[in-house]
C-alpha cells in the first residue's frame, strides 16, 4: 500500500493538531486540574474553550466547562467567557471559509465531513447551524461550511449565538452548583 503526498500531509497535519490540542489542555485546564486551582481558572478555560471552537482542533469544550462550573467560580463570568469565545472562535471559522478554496479545507477536514456538513446547511438552514450549536456535534464545521456556501453571515451569527447561549445555559443548569 503506496500513500499518496495528500495522504502523508494529511496524516503529518492531524498529527500536529493533536499535539497542539493537548499541548493546549495540558498546559491550561491540565495545569488547574492538578493544581487544584478551577476556582481562579477563567483565563484557562477561555483558551481551551477558544481553541476548541476552531474548526482544525477538536477539543470537546464541554468537558472543560462541566469542570469550572462544579468550582467556586463566577457562573456569569463563566458563560459569558463561554459564549464569548465561542462566538469569535467560530466567526474566525466562518471568515476563513471566505479566504481558503473549498480545496484547501476538504483536505483538512476531509471531503465527507465537508459534505455531509454543506448538505445539512442547503437542506435544513439555519436549523442546522442551531442544533449544531446546542449540542456536542462540530458546530466550527458548520459555520465553516455555511460561509463556504455563501449562507448569509447575519442568520449564521444569529443562530451561531443563540446556540451557544441555550447550551452554555442547559449546562449550568445541569452542573451549576
Amino acid at each position: 500500500m503506496r500513500l499518496t503526498k495528500a495522504e502523508i500531509l494529511r496524516f503529518i497535519l492531524t498529527v500536529l493538531f493533536l499535539i497542539a490540542a493537548a499541548t493546549i489542555a495540558s498546559l491550561t485546564i491540565g495545569r488547574d486540574i492538578y493544581y487544584g486551582s478551577r476556582d481562579q481558572g477563567l483565563l484557562s478555560f477561555a483558551i481551551v474553550n477558544f481553541s476548541g471552537y476552531l474548526f482544525f482542533l477538536f477539543i470537546p469544550v464541554e468537558i472543560p466547562f462541566i469542570y469550572y462550573v462544579t468550582g467556586d467560580i463566577n457562573i456569569w463570568a463563566l458563560n459569558a467567557v463561554a459564549i464569548g469565545t465561542g462566538i469569535v472562535s467560530e466567526t474566525i471559522d466562518y471568515l476563513i471559509g471566505l479566504w481558503f478554496s473549498k480545496d484547501v479545507i476538504t483536505r483538512l477536514i476531509g471531503t465527507r465531513r465537508y459534505v455531509k456538513a454543506e448538505s445539512r446547511i442547503r437542506k435544513y438552514g439555519n436549523i442546522v447551524i442551531f442544533i449544531f450549536n446546542v449540542t456536542p456535534l462540530s458546530s466550527p464545521v458548520i459555520s465553516l461550511a455555511a460561509c463556504m456556501i455563501r449562507h448569509r453571515a447575519k442568520d449564521a451569527l444569529i443562530f451561531t449565538v443563540s446556540g451557544l447561549i441555550l447550551k452554555y445555559f442547559i449546562l449550568t443548569m445541569i452542573f451549576g452548583r
